[in-house]
C-alpha cells in the first residue's frame, strides 16, 4: 500500500513539474517586436506547410525546443505564403529560412538546413 502511494505521489510529482520549452508563436509585427525590446533569444521560423525542407525542420526545430537550454526562446513562425511584408523585411526570398536573434541584434541565418546538430548551433547564437 505505501509503495503504490508512493509510486502515484512521485507520478503526480512529475506531472506537476513545469516543462520549460521554447514558446511558439505565429508572427506579428507587435510580438516581435515586444520580444526584441525585452532582450529575448529569437527564433524567426519562415515556414511553408508544403515545403518538404519546413516538414524536415519541424521535428528537429520540435526536440530542441524541448532542451532546458532553450526554455526562454521565443519563436515566431512567419507562414511564406501569406505574410510578404514579413518575408521583406527579414529579407527572406525562400521558405525553410531560420533566423536567430538575442534582442534587436541577428545573430545568424540559415537557409534549407535540415542537420539537426548546425540548427542546434544556429539556436545557441539566440542565447
Amino acid at each position: 500500500m505505501k509503495l503504490r502511494f508512493a509510486a502515484a505521489f512521485c507520478s503526480a510529482a512529475l506531472l506537476a513539474t513545469p516543462v520549460f520549452a521554447a514558446e511558439k508563436h505565429a508572427f506579428t509585427p507587435q510580438g516581435f517586436e515586444a520580444a526584441q525590446t525585452a532582450g529575448k533569444p529569437i527564433l524567426v521560423e519562415i515556414h511553408a506547410p508544403w515545403c518538404p525542407t519546413c516538414k524536415a525542420q519541424q521535428p528537429i526545430l520540435e526536440k530542441l525546443g524541448k532542451d532546458p537550454k532553450f526554455g526562454t526562446l521565443q519563436v515566431f513562425e512567419v507562414d511564406f505564403d501569406s505574410q510578404k511584408d514579413a518575408l521583406r523585411d527579414f529579407h527572406a526570398t525562400t521558405q525553410s529560412t531560420l533566423i536567430v536573434f538575442k534582442g534587436k541584434s541577428e545573430t545568424g541565418r540559415s537557409v534549407g538546413d535540415t542537420s539537426a546538430s548546425s540548427i542546434g548551433a544556429l539556436l545557441d547564437k539566440a542565447l
